[in-house]
């Protein structure tokens, strides 16, 4: 525990005198008050301003500067005052009051998915600058946030991209019983600030547009990929999913797709691939896809 010594001296015109502590404040800057009210997050200046003859203070890094009325001459008390201070500091008061970071207003909505398993979470803001998906609390070790989704006993699986959050729930509870209370607390969990997924995770473990680099692959399956990101991923990204590229046969035109979030297990997916993704690869690279198959992330 710090033992504050305080050293006073009276300035040149007697007006002003600086009280010199042996340990910084942790004040970035320098901070100046003329009365008790204006430094109510401040409880030591605040203690200045109950002596009758404090006219003003200046709060440094580890001294305050206080400046007198003519009621008396500083010879008359800088001592008792230093002493005020010393007994102040060393018996825990605080330099400056503890404050509560704002919280941000955030709101969060709950929108249905194609999916009767899947419920999507839109948040005003943010969340994760990359796509990461999690079927276990265990694979979550560095999302908190999915951590934290899975402590409820209903929570399968966990999706992350951009602005929401897509759930997959297993059987033992309807959404109607349950989307309010994930709703309330992805929305607390977020307003707090707390970490949704780590910054290593974002580096290292974010999901790409293909399962093998983009530069490493043949040209007809960048073109894929191209498509899938300009055209499929937004309309997939609306029902709170998403589509990774796998990998292209030329010998037998098929293309291998992983689908990730809502899109995972969702009923009407195969309708999506057949009716959807097969056709628009087909059309806009004649000749070069013949079928489409997709597996579950």
């Amino acid at each position: 525990m710090s033992h504050f010594i305080v050293t006073p001296y009276i300035k040149e015109d007697d007006k002003f005198a600086l009280f010199s502590v042996n340990s910084s404040f942790g004040i970035e800057g320098e901070k100046s008050f003329r009365s008790v009210e204006e430094a109510k997050d401040f409880p030591l200046v605040q203690q200045m301003f109950y002596l009758p003859f404090v006219q003003s203070v200046r709060l440094l890094d580890n001294a305050l500067e206080i400046e007198r009325f003519d009621i008396l001459a500083w010879p008359d008390v800088i001592n008792e005052v230093a002493q005020e201070i010393e007994k102040y500091l060393n018996n825990g008061g605080k330099v400056m009051a503890e404050i509560a970071p704002k919280k941000v207003p955030v709101t969060v909505y709950a929108e249905s998915t194609p999916n009767p398993s899947v419920m999507k979470f839109v948040a005003n803001k943010m969340l994760v600058e990359n796509t990461f998906e999690y079927k276990s609390e265990a694979e979550a070790v560095h999302a908190p946030l999915a951590q934290a989704l899975f402590s409820f006993p209903f929570v399968q699986e966990v999706f992350l991209d951009a602005n929401y959050i897509s759930i997959n729930k297993n059987e033992t509870a309807s959404w109607e019983e349950i989307v309010m209370e994930i709703r309330e607390f992805i929305r607390a969990y977020i307003e707090d600030g707390k970490t949704v997924v780590s910054s290593s995770e974002q580096a290292q473990n974010a999901f790409a547009s293909s399962a093998t680099p983009v530069e490493e692959l043949d040209e007809t399956s960048q073109e894929i990929v191209k498509i899938i990101e300009d055209y499929i991923k937004p309309a997939v990204a609306s029902d709170g999913g998403n589509i990774l590229f796998d990998h292209y046969n030329a010998d037998d035109k098929s293309v291998n797709v992983v689908l990730q979030g809502a899109c995972s297990g969702c009923p009407s997916s195969t309708i999506t691939l057949k009716n959807g993704i097969e056709t628009m690869l087909k059309e806009m690279l004649p000749g070069k896809i013949a079928t489409v198959t997709a597996v579950n992330g």
